[in-house]
């Protein structure tokens, strides 16, 4: 964690304005997005396989993670939040558990969350009743499709993906599934946390 911090520190300080450096990202986007990373890369290394054991059902990651993205987008709503914060997830899952590479699809779907919040608006996703549930449902589907699409096609074993799944196309639905319930309960949580906590709005 502390290495985290420090690697997320650096970070924080590369927007530059008329020769000065500008802080991007404050202490409190920091230790969101450690905290995140941290509960998001052990969930994924010791109890997502034991999930996948149980049920063989794929979507319980992209579930925590997009409760997660969407705690970082609404707490920094800044681009690049996301993506970094995927990023440290895949290193302190291989960390901690080298075999899960399938963690390394998690970075495309933070990626694409990262870019797709930013071009509807970070205003679109959390502010607006409506609006919100729609941009991020749609969001949350396609972001965790990828990740399905990449797990399906270079993680999978193909007879097996076949014999289980019936291909990738429908391995990559059940991603999206995970996509679906993380993003209602990130919004139920947003709500709940915006009664009691001001962010800034951008």
């Amino acid at each position: 964690m502390h290495t985290t911090i420090k690697f997320l520190s650096i970070i924080s300080s590369t927007s530059y304005k008329n020769g000065v450096t500008m802080v991007y990202l404050n202490t409190r986007h920091i230790a969101a997005i450690a905290m995140c990373a941290a509960l998001w890369g052990v969930v994924n290394a010791y109890i997502a396989p034991i999930f996948w054991n149980a049920t063989h059902m794929p979507f319980f990651c992209d579930m925590l993670g997009i409760i997660l993205l969407t705690l970082i987008l609404w707490w920094t709503r800044k681009l690049g939040a996301a993506t970094i914060t995927g990023i440290i997830t895949t290193i302190i899952t291989l960390i901690l558990n080298p075999y899960a590479t399938q963690s390394l699809a998690f970075i495309a779907t933070s990626i694409v969350f990262d870019i797709l919040t930013r071009l509807i608006g970070y205003q679109n996703c959390l502010d607006k009743p409506l609006s919100s549930i729609v941009s991020l449902l749609f969001i949350s589907v396609v972001s965790t499709a990828v990740a399905g699409v990449i797990i399906g096609n270079l993680f999978m074993n193909p007879n097996l993906l076949t014999t289980m799944f019936g291909g990738v196309t429908f391995f990559a639905a059940l991603h999206a599934v995970g996509g679906v319930i993380g993003s209602t309960i990130g919004l139920v949580l947003v709500r709940a946390l915006s009664t009691r906590i001001t962010t800034p709005k951008v």
